[in-house]
């Protein structure tokens, strides 16, 4: 969030120069379909953004009144010291208190509470199908390394990575979505505009229907890494001395697999979850969403960039961050379970 809030103070532009330009016609922004016209600013004041905006120098600002400038400044909080503005914001994010959009009469959490379900959609099943699937092929490759079946399968795993998502997805339209072919699959949106008044099985249905062409142009190259990875972990175990000793013992083959070598292989893989399920969630899908037009956190954070609508920037990083940081103490969690022998208590001396 530090880091963050330094190189906003030396960005050019920010949301006084936004109101500016807006009063002036002059605004372009990516953002310019969520503005509203302008928005209404009063009552605004906030303590965040870029410092440029305090010097009290704007380019483009000639003709307008100095006063109502500064007025400007002190509705969005920039009549205040950098520090004093970071300090006010930590303390109110520390409550959960993310104030008012800039741009959107909408409080920030409001904005991002129904972005959720979104990006908890695309990022959860994301995962779980990436590793449902990545885990059980990267255990199938180890034991029948160097066979037919593993040539082929790293071939085919190596150029779905090679594609990229968004263009597969365009693909995917065309194809299945009414494009030039068939349509079978809705085009936008995460559930259909009757969903309220199906039956419960309907409705799971109809949002998996939904779902079902944005994972898989999401999941195209997701499996290469986490299947090679699951693969090269599981041979290094089963090379281990440990195995040959359980084959002697006469444990059948599936008994030493799961039994023995499962545990201690799928640790590595258990390290790079909460990075992948924190890619997958906020920033892996900003394109896909874009594409089958799911307004998610990620669109929200990165349009909200491009907008200088900083309330919401610093609030979606917050969430970020904090996930991010809940997601990588559950993986500890997860290590213990995994493998009881963990003691993260334990020190050498």
């Amino acid at each position: 969030m530090a880091l963050s809030f330094a190189v906003v103070q030396f960005a050019p532009g920010g949301p006084i120069e936004r109101v500016i330009a807006q009063l002036q016609g002059t605004d372009v922004s990516a953002t310019e379909r969520f503005t509203g016209g302008g928005g209404d600013f009063s009552g605004q004041e906030q303590d965040l953004g870029s410092g440029n905006e305090a010097t009290g120098v704007y380019r483009g600002a000639q003709g307008l009144d100095p006063e109502f400038i500064a007025e400007l400044e002190r509705q969005f909080g920039f009549d205040k010291p950098p520090l004093e503005r970071f300090a006010l914001m930590i303390w109110n994010y520390a409550r959960f208190d993310f104030g008012e959009s800039y741009f959107r009469d909408v409080a920030v959490i409001d904005l991002i509470i129904e972005k959720l379900p979104v990006s908890i959609s695309l990022g959860l099943w994301m995962t779980l199908l990436s590793y449902g699937i990545s885990i059980p092929l990267g255990i199938r490759k180890a034991v029948k390394d160097g066979s037919r079946f593993d040539v082929w399968t790293s071939g085919i795993v190596i150029v779905g990575y090679a594609i990229p998502g968004f263009l597969f997805a365009i693909l995917l339209i065309v194809l299945f979505a009414g494009g030039s072919f068939w349509d079978l699959f809705p085009l936008s949106g995460l559930t259909s505009e009757n969903w309220d008044e199906l039956p419960w099985w309907q409705k799971i249905l109809d949002y998996f229907w939904h779902l079902t062409l944005p994972l898989i142009a999401m999941a195209v190259g997701a499996f290469a890494t986490t299947t090679l990875l699951t693969k090269n972990s599981f041979l290094d175990e089963i090379r281990k001395q440990y195995v040959t000793t359980a084959r002697a013992k006469g444990l059948d083959e599936r008994t030493v697999l799961y039994g023995h070598v499962f545990r201690n292989a799928m640790l590595i893989i258990i390290a790079g979850f909460p990075g992948a399920f924190i890619s997958a969630f906020f920033t892996g899908a900003l394109l896909i969403e874009t594409i089958f037009s799911l307004d998610g956190l990620g669109l929200l954070g990165f349009e909200s960039i491009f907008g200088r609508d900083y309330p919401v920037v610093f609030g979606t990083l917050y969430i970020f961050s904090l996930m991010g940081l809940i997601v990588a103490l559950l993986s500890d969690l997860v290590y213990m379970w995994v493998d009881p022998r963990i003691d993260f208590e334990a020190r050498r001396t």
